[in-house]
């Protein structure tokens, strides 16, 4: 599934020159935003299929705890702009899985057991086929949406 994905980011092109042109906080501010646009590209796709494997006759639903987060630790340590889509409460058992009560889908740790299956149950898979399904078009996303950040950025430093 996720192995040997390839895409193509032929949108691209000129945004290496148009960044070199703008400061780094603009590239930050605007990357983030397009990055977050092509993320909930990934999310929304992972919404369906976790729609698709979820039990609809329980109160709880994986889907509406499938997540977009800002990966706050990887730009700190190391600069780079990132998101995590995921499941809110992750994957706990347990006596720290009721602390997911407050979770929209409510408690739902047991969506590994669905990702990867069991000894007992076959995978399920909601999130390993997503790069397959929306892989190109997130990147298409952030490529437009990063684009029309920077040209927008450099028309008021061109009227400044």
């Amino acid at each position: 599934m996720a192995d040997g994905i390839r895409f193509d980011v032929s949108g691209l092109d000129g945004i290496r020159y148009k960044m070199a042109q703008v400061k780094r906080e603009v590239n930050y501010k605007g990357g983030r935003a397009a990055l977050r646009r092509a993320a909930n590209v990934l999310r929304d796709q992972a919404q369906s299929n976790a729609r698709r494997v979820d039990d609809h006759e329980t109160e709880t639903a994986i889907w509406k705890n499938v997540a977009v987060r800002w990966n706050g630790r990887a730009f700190k340590q190391d600069g780079v702009l990132a998101f995590r889509v995921g499941v809110l409460g992750g994957a706990q058992a347990g006596r720290a899985a009721q602390q997911g009560t407050s979770n929209p889908g409510g408690i739902t740790w047991y969506w590994r057991l669905l990702e990867f299956g069991t000894s007992k149950m076959a995978a399920q898979p909601i999130f390993r086929p997503v790069p397959d399904q929306a892989g190109q078009k997130a990147v298409d996303v952030f490529a437009r949406s990063f684009n029309q950040v920077l040209d927008r950025v450099l028309a008021k430093q061109g009227a400044a």
